[in-house]
């Protein structure tokens, strides 16, 4: 899976999920910080990224947008702040959830990650 990870997360969230064998970048290191969503998304379309973010409201429009003009994207992943602390604490939490569906078909659609259970 290749991920772009929205400008809301750290360069650590991208070096975790690197380790866990997942291929992630950052909108910063590619020049996008402070980009509009869509530039973002386009980004993530143009390099065949899957788009990590928690901006469900603008990127659940642009994706269902961008599949409703004909075209494909790789996937949105939608980690919401109510289930997912962007803090160091979360990052472990953000990478189980992201591993759980890097077997899934992502293409063209927009994905709630979930906790993992903790018991």
């Amino acid at each position: 899976m290749k991920l772009l990870l929205d400008e809301m997360y750290p360069p650590t969230l991208a070096v975790a999920l690197s380790a866990a064998d997942i291929d992630a970048s950052t909108a910063a290191e590619l020049g996008l910080a402070g980009s509009p969503d869509p530039v973002v998304f386009a980004a993530a379309v143009a390099r065949g990224d899957a788009l990590l973010t928690e901006n469900v409201a603008d990127s659940a429009r642009i994706a269902s947008d961008h599949v409703t003009a004909g075209q494909h994207h790789p996937g949105v992943l939608v980690a919401l702040s109510s289930r997912f602390s962007r803090r160091p604490a979360g990052i472990g939490p953000l990478v189980a959830a992201v591993r759980a569906v890097v077997r899934e078909q992502l293409d063209d659609r927009v994905i709630y990650l979930e906790q993992a259970d903790q018991g």
